[in-house]
């Protein structure tokens, strides 16, 4: 039996050797391999590997690195690979978390949304809530997916749905969490207002394809606290 691809692609990875990690890939694609698969089944459990690998101390950051780095111009090349359907009208915004990997998945999911028929605007990392907040009305996208938050970054993702939902900007808009700490903490998703969860890469295209439109919620008001009255000193 031939050795699998995910293992061939490990080692060099590994060690860094990018000519080495570019030309197993490409013989992939010379021999047939979907690029959606090696997406799925090859670049993204090796860079969870490779997470894993870094969280135990097992490899450095030098070498976490080198493999993000190969990673992300594989991921590239992947995408003139990929097929090209027909729009089917819909927008999608991808925001994504400062981490180096989940930027390449949120490139990576990107990507396949647009093989598959949508207008993708990826924002990535570190835009300002009032930035983002008026590209959002601007686009008045389908879709907006906030991928690969880390423990950090919860109560400012927390904080921006309500602030949407508080201003009642696209309205229609479903709100869609995936990967970093909403994979790890059950219900997370939930507490922070977000519409759908979507756990498993392969999964996300399909399912949010799939959702039509939110409906509206009657808006959340805010608490107004009680002042509290100071007793008077008896003199």
């Amino acid at each position: 039996m031939p050795e699998p691809l995910l293992t061939r692609y490990m080692q060099p990875l590994l060690a860094g050797r990018r000519a080495e990690c570019f030309d197993i890939i490409a013989d992939a694609i010379d021999h047939g391999e979907r690029a959606a698969h090696i997406a799925f089944d090859v670049v993204w459990p090796a860079m969870v590997q490779v997470e894993r690998l870094f969280r135990d101390d097992r490899i450095d950051i030098a070498i976490d690195n080198m493999a993000c780095r190969i990673n992300r111009t594989v991921t590239d090349q992947l995408q003139s690979h990929l097929p090209k359907r027909a729009s089917n009208g819909k927008r999608i915004m991808i925001s994504c978390a400062e981490d180096e990997r989940e930027g390449i998945g949120g490139q990576m999911l990107a990507d396949l949304f647009q093989s598959d028929g949508w207008d993708v605007y990826i924002i990535g990392a570190g835009v300002p809530d009032d930035e983002l907040l008026k590209l959002v009305g601007h686009l008045c996208p389908h879709v907006l997916m906030i991928y690969g938050t880390q423990p950090p970054e919860v109560p400012g993702v927390r904080r921006f749905v309500e602030l949407i939902r508080e201003i009642g900007v696209c309205p229609t808009m479903n709100i869609v969490v995936s990967g970093g700490v909403f994979n790890r903490v059950d219900g997370l998703w939930q507490e922070v207002g977000a519409d759908v969860f979507v756990e498993l890469p392969r999964d996300v295209v399909r399912t949010v394809t799939e959702l039509g439109p939110r409906t509206p919620g009657p808006r959340r008001l805010g608490i107004v606290k009680k002042r509290r009255r100071r007793r008077k000193v008896a003199v």
